[in-house]
């Protein structure tokens, strides 16, 4: 037996939370696709969720339902897949996104009857399902480079009655066959905008991506494409996806840092590592846009000091150690080594941030402009 509401009840109570989570209430066209396309059917039969200790616990819908059924209408992310990584360690490879962020974007996009829609990362479904309601499904187009992903979803809309064009490709590349499209929403972050996106959207067309620098996974670019072939527009203080796979690179500090032989060069800092590298979102996205290439790491099982905040370039080329010892909050060591000075480069960014006012992401604005075969981007200050 099973306890769980009915589907229009718990819908009903999504709604709330999302209203909550919003601030406001949910568009009318939303809120009638939400109810159209129930978010259970979008699920798989194991889905996983947080276990409150960082890691990941499964919900099996034939094990318990209820649970099952309580977690598809919270507004939480669910993981939906893993993938195994060359030392054996599994990572969340897919998910399906919380729901209040898919009303945020699909708000910022801004999408209507008859836009023409490019998905990329069509993952469970849902969120095509979502735009097919409100654009129709014939103008919608949806890729995914996984093909089991891309079965589960052509599975998952055929029995919500909806019938968008879903591809296995790489989202990379676009999908040129139905371009050019009004509008380009991305469930998948990104560190450079691919060109063909820009190509493919009209002028006046608007594109809504994730952001991901290596120093902070945070951030959602809402831009509009030009006239002369740029995009401009501004971060929101929301979102935090996992990388276009085309993007990806290994994550990790390298374990072997520092190589052997290599000598650095010593100093002290006053800026704590948590300014730049703890809760404080805004700052981790300001040093994101300005250190290119830095990502960072904490170790606290390190030899001769408490915590230790490790940074690395791309390569590992570059690295720098800061040391909290356990007691002085004031003076923290710092060790660096090879061309670039990581550190130093955090601590000119960080000293841009406080001389700026400490500008939230929301501040950020992005001008995405074609470079040959890629894009670049420029960041400033609105």
């Amino acid at each position: 037996m099973t306890s769980h509401p009915a589907p229009d009840e718990a819908i009903g109570d999504l709604l709330d939370q999302i209203t909550e989570q919003l601030g406001c209430p949910v568009p009318a066209h939303l809120r009638a696709a939400l109810r159209a396309v129930p978010r259970h059917l979008f699920l798989p039969p194991t889905v996983w969720l947080r276990d409150g200790n960082g890691d990941y616990e499964p919900c099996e819908r034939g094990n318990a339902p209820d649970r099952w059924w309580r977690a598809a209408y919270r507004d939480v992310p669910l993981v939906t897949q893993f993938a195994e990584g060359p030392d054996g360690d599994r990572a969340p490879s897919s998910s399906a996104s919380m729901p209040s962020v898919v009303v945020r974007m699909l708000m910022a996009l801004n999408a209507r009857a008859e836009h023409a829609v490019l998905e990329i990362g069509t993952g469970t479904g849902f969120n095509a399902a979502l735009l097919s309601v409100v654009c129709g499904a014939g103008n919608v187009t949806s890729l995914d480079v996984d093909p089991e992903l891309t079965r589960r979803a052509q599975r998952a809309l055929k029995a919500s009655g909806q019938h968008p064009d879903v591809v296995c490709a790489d989202g990379a590349d676009g999908w040129r066959p139905n371009a050019p499209y009004d509008r380009l929403i991305a469930t998948c972050a990104v560190r450079t905008v691919p060109l063909p996106w820009l190509e493919q959207t009209v002028t006046g067309g608007r594109l809504v991506i994730p952001w991901d620098t290596p120093w902070c996974n945070f951030g959602t670019l809402t831009a509009t494409k030009q006239s002369d072939g740029t995009a401009e527009g501004s971060l929101a203080p929301y979102g935090s996806f996992m990388l276009l796979r085309a993007q990806q690179v290994d994550a990790e500090l390298r374990g072997d840092i520092p190589h052997e032989g290599q000598e650095p060069e010593r100093s002290t800092t006053g800026l704590s590592p948590w300014a730049v590298a703890g809760n404080d979102l805004d700052a981790q996205m300001y040093v994101g846009l300005r250190v290119p290439g830095a990502r960072h790491a904490w170790d606290t099982d390190v030899q001769g000091a408490h915590t230790r905040l490790w940074l690395a370039d791309d390569q590992a080329t570059s690295w720098a150690g800061v040391d909290y010892d356990g007691r002085q909050t004031s003076t923290f060591a710092v060790a660096q080594y090879g061309p670039r000075r990581l550190w130093d480069e955090v601590v000119q960014a960080h000293e841009g941030y406080v001389s700026a006012g400490r500008p939230g992401i929301e501040r950020h604005r992005l001008r995405i402009s074609p470079d040959g075969l890629r894009t670049r981007h420029e960041v400033s200050l609105a």
